[in-house]
């Protein structure tokens, strides 16, 4: 895989596929730009050596149609704002006008493409979307670490056609996940919660296999509580996934699920919200959060570790009478100044940043998808398509 340094990119029109994307609010602002930040290393690089650069993303779902409110316009403006310097947009991200816009580019200015997914030859990979864009183009840098696990034609297809690299990003996220797959300082501890065991299953199998500890919590921890029969859940699973954790070794010293929790009769909690042992909770009750005693334990874990992973919350962190749990999780690994950390997953950075605890991990990646399975030994057809 090329790094950027190999390359002249003197006056040359560099397509860089960045992921922008972020969360908007209704009146279409950026929520959060962490993302577009990430990017600006390289966005930089480039323009430093004269590069003409055209950026290019994805935004949301738009299923191959136009959806005014998916444009990339907000994504502009915050661009404009970052880097300090104009920042042209094209209504498309292909065709006769983009290509003239295109070809007008000076060394050190940007030009940002429409919403990629807007085409449906994005997703569906096709090779004739590939090549239209790239005629943009005289050399393409993936800098979109978050959309590697997905084979689409900006992603996988278009380094068949143009002379091809990874942009800073990409190396960063690779070099930072690489040191937790292959060659960690132990012991390693895994923290793994959040709402969807369906797409993290294969990392709790990795971690299982590879770390000295692994936490669960959230609904993936009371989808196995409850597949293992120590609490009633796991109900709308696959079969696939009940023999997944039918197989997970439950006596495990590696393995650690909550002992006590949080519950209500509803997830607002203004019924009542108590703290109960497993054993305790009733049927129609909810667990909404990890408990004292777990927290406890969990944090004494946590504060032995050299190599910590963290996706996923604890527990329902949106309402404030359940967020304790995932707070604790995030302040035991700031806490812990010897340990190589790192954290993933949209859910995860959105709690780290309302904590102010960006700057405690060693690296925040921008890709939750594409850092499970990263971590979980897949190969990524987007870093994969670069070799």
């Amino acid at each position: 895989m090329k790094a950027l340094k190999e390359f002249d990119f003197k006056n040359k029109k560099v397509l860089l596929r960045c992921d922008f994307n972020v969360p908007l609010d209704l009146q279409g602002n950026v929520l959060d730009d962490f993302r577009i930040r990430q990017a600006l290393p390289t966005i930089n690089y480039l323009l430093e050596r004269g590069a003409k650069v055209i950026l290019m993303s994805h935004l949301g779902s738009p299923k191959g149609k136009i959806v005014d409110n998916l444009r990339l316009d907000p994504v502009q403006k915050k661009l404009i704002e970052l880097l300090q310097k104009p920042v042209v947009k094209v209504a498309d991200c292909l065709g006769p006008e983009v290509e003239r816009q295109a070809s007008l580019l000076s060394g050190g200015e940007v030009l940002l493409l429409e919403n990629l997914r807007f085409h449906s030859g994005e997703e569906e990979g096709e090779d004739g979307f590939a090549k239209n864009l790239a005629v943009l183009g005289d050399i393409y840098i993936n800098d979109a670490f978050g959309a590697c696990h997905r084979a689409h034609a900006s992603i996988s297809l278009l380094p068949k056609f143009l002379p091809s690299g990874a942009g800073l990003l990409l190396e960063k996220e690779i070099s930072s996940l690489s040191k937790v797959l292959q060659d960690p300082i132990r012991p390693v501890v895994a923290l793994v919660g959040g709402a969807k065991i369906e797409s993290k299953i294969l990392v709790i199998k990795s971690f299982l296999e590879k770390a000295d500890h692994l936490l669960l919590g959230g609904k993936i921890a009371n989808s196995v509580l409850g597949v293992k029969g120590v609490w009633i859940d796991g109900q709308g699973l696959s079969p696939e996934i009940i023999q997944m954790i039918e197989q997970m070794p439950l006596t495990s010293t590696k393995l650690h699920l909550p002992i006590d929790a949080l519950v209500s009769a509803d997830i607002s909690g203004q019924s009542y919200v108590k703290e109960s042992a497993l054993a305790e909770i009733k049927k129609d009750e909810l667990l909404l959060d990890i408990g004292p005693e777990t927290i406890n334990i969990f944090s004494r874990i946590i504060q032995e570790a050299k190599t910590i992973v963290w996706v996923g919350p604890f527990g329902l962190f949106e309402n404030p009478l359940f967020a304790r749990g995932t707070a604790e999780m995030a302040k035991a690994i700031v806490g812990n100044k010897q340990a190589f950390k790192v954290a993933g997953g949209g859910e995860t950075l959105e709690l780290i940043n309302k904590l102010g605890l960006a700057n405690e991990f060693n690296h925040i990646s921008t890709g939750g998808g594409a850092m499970l399975a990263f971590l979980s030994g897949e190969i990524l057809p987007g870093i994969a398509a670069l070799k």
